[in-house]
């Protein structure tokens, strides 16, 4: 932990010139964004760095809102987009920290997504959920690099 993984419509996959945009620089740009962060009060990492997966994945299926009428009215075409972003911690973290953490994280998709908002119908969601495991096991190779 911690991971964030994106949900979004398959209209997004489309190729950026066609209104869609490059989910993998996203994902980059998200992990960045956990990477970089900072708890203010210990001065520490809040997201170990060999810990932190993003993962996308277009929906095999889906509809949104009313399948493009108030789109279509109000002068576009009509083709709504959406993306959820969920990202999972585990318990520790002051609630500051996450507040920080998801403020971050929502100015990161906001910025990626700046152009598709001002040329297409698209929502987005980010919700942070902190675990209460029943069982929590790790085997990781990644954890090493980052001591």
């Amino acid at each position: 932990m911690p991971h964030l993984v994106i949900l979004y419509t398959p209209n997004l996959d489309a190729p950026v010139e066609q209104g869609g945009s490059d989910m993998s620089a996203l994902c980059r740009a998200l992990a960045a964004t956990m990477c970089a962060q900072v708890d203010a009060e210990t001065g520490k990492p809040v997201f170990p760095t060999g810990g932190v997966r993003v993962l996308a994945y277009p929906a095999a299926h889906s509809a949104v809102a009313d399948g493009g009428a108030a789109g279509k009215a109000a002068g576009g075409d009509g083709d709504y987009a959406f993306v959820y972003l969920n990202l999972r911690m585990g318990k520790g973290r002051s609630d500051a920290t996450k507040k920080r953490a998801g403020e971050a994280l929502l100015a990161c998709g906001k910025a990626f997504f700046e152009s598709l908002f001002a040329s297409k119908h698209i929502g987005m969601t980010l919700q942070i959920d902190e675990g209460h495991e029943v069982f929590d096991a790790k085997y990781s190779t990644l954890h090493p690099l980052f001591k």
